[in-house]
């Protein structure tokens, strides 16, 4: 069958195109055509405007439908669709989700009614928790390339990494703007947990930092972080540092006198490590430190804090509490943005 369409040069062709959509001219279910010279819009009818085209009888491909939703679209029963994750995590070209064990035996069938209805991703992998001081996934592909590597995208960076390796939230692309955001001119900055460095290289290439010190204890996460400062031309503001840190102080009475802003994203565990984090300041500092928690838990953990800092002789002068998204039904991860001083400071 031969449909109705127009040849328009590629020149105006964008103009044609928005003059088509908002007259409801262009027919939906039809992909629009190109070469070298021209555009071809299937139409319903020919446009009555001043852009110079030529009607034309040809044969136009049908586009395909993507589904909205790929739980209208998983083949399982239908009293169970109701049991599938609302969210799952989107990292460059690759989908993870948290599949419930009585969903378990329809995975695959689940992984492919995830790229059905995601055209841009190309793996899905199915993930039960994080674990271990290196914060690994135990991750399986279950439908797509059987790959575990990809770009993500964010706010004009690009961040390689192997998400089987290493730890990396695409949920937190807000928040590391936003602290970056916060980081003034000539700020020496710590991140203790830097992973893949997505913190660092946003305060890098957004603010206007002396110098950043970049440490996490896991060597593929170590080598992704450096391959990804050089991938976005801020080599010259990051070191990288492999090492635990545990030892961040022994480290850096090495390469600086003070210490100005640290990031602590560890999920689970940051609290075992602000005794560390506060060895680091001499006058004034702001923290910036993140955990899991149940809500009901959450103000026991900040008197937690307050009472390692009265311990190590720093007082947390001012506290902001956020929710920064949902963990589980009944757990957040909560960020807290501390601004800490030594007891014995004069800081005006």
């Amino acid at each position: 069958m031969r449909e109705i369409g127009i040849q328009v040069e590629k020149k105006q062709a964008e103009k044609m195109r928005k003059y088509l959509i908002e007259n409801n001219l262009l027919v939906k279910n039809l992909k629009i055509s190109r070469n070298k010279e021209f555009v071809y819009f299937p139409v319903c009818s020919n446009p009555k405007n001043d852009i110079s085209y030529k009607s034309i009888k040809m044969k136009f491909e049908k586009t395909e439908e993507v589904p909205r939703s790929y739980k209208k679209i998983a083949l399982i029963p239908e009293k169970l669709k109701v049991k599938l994750p609302t969210s799952y995590d989107t990292i460059g070209d690759i989908i993870i989700i948290k599949i419930p064990n009585e969903l378990i035996q329809y995975k695959n069938i689940i992984g492919k009614a995830l790229l059905k209805a995601n055209k841009n991703i190309r793996t899905v992998c199915h993930t039960s928790s994080i674990s271990g001081e290196l914060r690994t996934r135990d991750l399986e592909v279950i439908s797509g390339e059987n790959r575990t590597k990809t770009v993500c995208k964010e706010y004009g960076l690009n961040f390689y990494l192997d998400i089987n390796k290493t730890y990396f939230s695409p949920r937190l692309a807000e928040e590391r703007r936003r602290v970056a955001s916060l980081v003034k001119t000539g700020e020496i900055v710590v991140d203790m947990f830097a992973g893949i460095a997505p913190f660092s290289i946003m305060i890098a290439k957004y603010a206007s930092p002396k110098f950043i010190y970049a440490f996490d204890k896991n060597e593929n996460a170590i080598k992704f972080a450096k391959f990804n400062t050089k991938l976005n031309n801020v080599l010259d503001k990051i070191e990288i540092i492999h090492a635990d840190s545990k030892n961040v102080k022994e480290i850096l009475d090495k390469k600086t006198s003070k210490v100005d802003r640290i990031i602590m994203n560890l999920p689970f565990s940051s609290h075992r490590y602000l005794h560390y984090a506060l060895q680091l300041i001499k006058d004034k500092c702001s923290i910036h430190y993140y955990d899991i928690i149940e809500e009901e838990k959450i103000d026991n953990r900040l008197k937690d804090l307050k009472e390692i800092g009265k311990k190590n002789e720093i007082s947390f002068i001012k506290q902001n509490i956020r929710k920064i998204k949902s963990y589980s039904p009944r757990e957040f991860y909560i960020g807290i943005d501390i601004t800490a001083k030594k007891k014995h400071a004069d800081v005006a």
